[in-house]
């Protein structure tokens, strides 16, 4: 996994989920998405599923397990990214 997946990703979630007030650098890889964090909710999470299948070709299945782990935040999305990604 690198920086720049994880930069990807930041300018992904700001424009994507239209986070006005936030900037990449006020993201680090550990910021958690949701509960606390950038206080994302399960509208957003469908929303980054789809983002993520488009731009990376990445599957997430509504009610897996992992999940939970998956969203804790940008880092392991980006690990999971990379795992999983088919372009």
């Amino acid at each position: 996994m690198s920086d720049d997946l994880i930069s990807q990703l930041k300018t992904m979630l700001i424009d994507g989920l239209r986070l006005e007030d936030i900037v990449p650098d006020d993201l680090s890889a550990d910021t958690p998405l949701f509960n606390g964090g950038l206080g994302l909710d399960s509208i957003d999470a469908l929303e980054i599923g789809v983002m993520l299948d488009r731009q990376f070709g990445v599957k997430v299945t509504s009610g897996d397990e992992k999940n939970n782990q998956i969203f804790a935040s940008l880092r392991s999305l980006a690990e999971f990214v990379s795992a999983n990604r088919t372009r």
